[in-house]
């Protein structure tokens, strides 16, 4: 995985959320969040995994919904900001943090009803076996994100502590035959980068963000910078 020291350091850790979802990148959150709760739909008694899931923004959130939630991070800095999130909200019973391996998930096949990683795939130097490891332990619904080439995020991409992969369409549609997943739904989004939204105050955030989705209903949406997909198991 790309950038694993600097992931794991403390101080990355602490000021992670500050860092991307505050100002212009509050934005960005809520609609991650969305677009989530769109693809998984009723949470209740469910049992989840989410992979990589950081400080735990989206395992708090599902743990709220009613979801029994296992949040799986290589980084033990990350997974503490998790717990005191969990705490923090009241749903510490609903959840389980991990430090783990994507790669070699510990637990047996068809073991959760949901799968998820946000913010993962940009990250895999080998996509198809994280990809095949998530479709191995869930029995319903693979959901996950990644970024996209071409987009505006090709510009600044090398500027970026860990860099990121870039998919095109063709290039998932691939992982899902390598990994015998059926595509039910995509959603393509965000023409101007996430660096941009994270960079204004969340008042002009907001009137770029109209503009943007204008834009993407036009066929300047091909050049979406980041696209949802959820899968179903064959």
């Amino acid at each position: 995985m790309k950038g694993q020291e600097w992931y794991q350091a403390d101080e990355v850790a602490e000021e992670y959320d500050t860092k991307r979802f505050s100002r212009g990148g509050r934005l960005i959150d809520r609609r991650e969040k969305q677009a989530l709760l769109d693809a998984i739909g009723d949470l209740e008694g469910k049992a989840v995994l989410e992979i990589a899931c950081g400080t735990g923004r989206f395992t708090v959130m599902l743990a709220e919904r009613g979801a029994n939630i296992i949040g799986l991070d290589i980084s033990k800095a990350m997974l503490q900001q998790g717990r005191h999130k969990a705490q923090a909200a009241g749903v510490a019973d609903h959840i389980e943090f991990m430090r783990g391996d994507a790669a070699r998930l510990p637990f047996p096949d068809n073991h959760f009803d949901i799968v998820f990683a946000m913010r993962f795939f940009h990250l895999a130097d080998t996509p198809a076996s994280f990809l095949s490891e998530m479709r191995r332990v869930s029995k319903e619904i693979v959901f996950f994100d990644t970024f996209n080439a071409p987009s505006a995020r090709s510009v600044y991409n090398w500027l970026l502590p860990m860099g990121s992969r870039l998919y095109t369409e063709d290039e998932v549609s691939a992982l899902f035959r390598e990994t015998d997943l059926s595509l039910e739904h995509v959603e393509h989004d965000f023409l101007l980068p996430y660096g941009f939204y994270r960079s204004i105050p969340n008042g002009i955030a907001s009137t770029a963000r109209r503009i943007d989705t204008s834009l993407g209903d036009t066929p300047l949406g091909d050049l979406a910078s980041v696209s949802y997909w959820k899968a179903k198991i064959n």
